[in-house]
């Protein structure tokens, strides 16, 4: 019976994918990937079943690749960006005197 992968791998898979995610040139790609790692490892770290992990563990580590080949892509062919990237943070957005 294999042994399930060591916190460590997957602590490093974990910010491995998460960098990928961050990697996406498109604004929507970017955060739909880096929710969905999220979730992923989160219902990884709540799991206890040791062959459950490690199928969770080698499936993730396959996706890691196809995110890799996807984000290049898309680095490639990313297009323009959306206004929602450029909008400054709420704190730093100041009011209208003129009410």
């Amino acid at each position: 019976m294999a042994t399930p992968p060591s916190r460590r791998s997957i602590l490093s898979l974990y910010s491995m994918t998460l960098r990928t995610s961050r990697s996406f040139s498109s604004y929507n790609f970017r955060t739909y990937f880096i929710r969905r790692t999220r979730e992923k490892f989160r219902t990884l770290q709540n799991e206890t079943d040791s062959t459950k992990i490690r199928s969770m563990y080698t499936d993730a580590v396959a996706e890691l690749a196809v995110l890799r080949r996807s984000a290049t892509v898309n680095q490639i062919y990313g297009g323009w960006r959306l206004a929602v990237e450029d909008m400054k943070k709420p704190e730093s957005v100041t009011e209208r005197g003129d009410n």
